[in-house]
């Protein structure tokens, strides 16, 4: 249980800006500027803003600091569309807030994320999104899930401390939770990842990573 001054994400914070979990001793973002990262690996990852429509739908493993819903409301314009993250340990309003401060461009728009956090709203809008947060472990949230997605933020802690986000079963209900001719991009390039989602059924390729990190991957469905 969290100490009570502490969110279910059980944070530290190192340099005093950024959030790490105690649990899975794993940074929130890229030491090197996380909202660049979330950029290139999920956006550029998913071929995004060019595929964005109105209803398309975006779905994630691992809500965080809400980051990449800001870096995805950032490029949506008027477009209207959908965001679902599973999140296990979400944070604090207090503890979101205090990450954000780092990315003024993503924190200039996060209030009504925020706010909606503060009341312990978990269905909001953001913008022209319609954000849903379903907290719980993924493997028991995911498989009763109605919904299907046109891309996958993969953003887990790293397969080597949270190998329970990365299993073959729960990239499988990831394939079959996709829509025709979805697509996900991750960070990770770790081989038992990328053979659990090729056996969900999509076409995984690799691409240079993000600041130095030889590879990341992504993904078509091919089903």
């Amino acid at each position: 249980m969290p100490l009570p001054d502490q969110s279910p994400a059980a944070l530290d914070w190192r340099d005093d800006a950024i959030p790490v979990s105690t649990r899975f001793d794993d940074p929130y973002f890229s030491l090197a500027n996380g909202l660049n990262e979330t950029r290139h690996v999920f956006l550029a990852g998913n071929d995004l803003p060019a595929r964005l429509v109105p209803g398309f739908h975006v779905a994630e493993l691992g809500f965080g600091t809400g980051l990449n819903l800001l870096a995805l409301a950032l490029i949506a314009g008027d477009t209207a569309l959908r965001f679902t993250s599973f999140e296990a340990f979400p944070m604090s309003a207090p503890e979101m807030e205090r990450a954000l401060t780092a990315f003024p461009e993503a924190r200039a728009i996060a209030d009504p994320l925020i706010e909606a956090w503060t009341r312990g709203a978990r269905r909001f809008t953001l913008g022209s999104i319609a954000v849903e947060v379903i907290e719980g472990d993924v493997r028991e949230t995911l498989p009763v899930w109605t919904g299907r997605a046109d891309a996958w933020f993969l953003d887990g802690f790293s397969p080597a401390k949270n190998p329970e986000m990365w299993g073959e079963e729960l990239m499988a209900e990831v394939g079959r939770h996709t829509a025709p001719g979805g697509t996900f991009a991750t960070y990770t390039a770790a081989g038992f990842v990328r053979r659990g989602l090729a056996t969900a059924g999509f076409e995984v390729t690799r691409a240079p990573g993000y600041a130095g990190k030889r590879h990341m991957s992504k993904g078509i469905h091919n089903g």
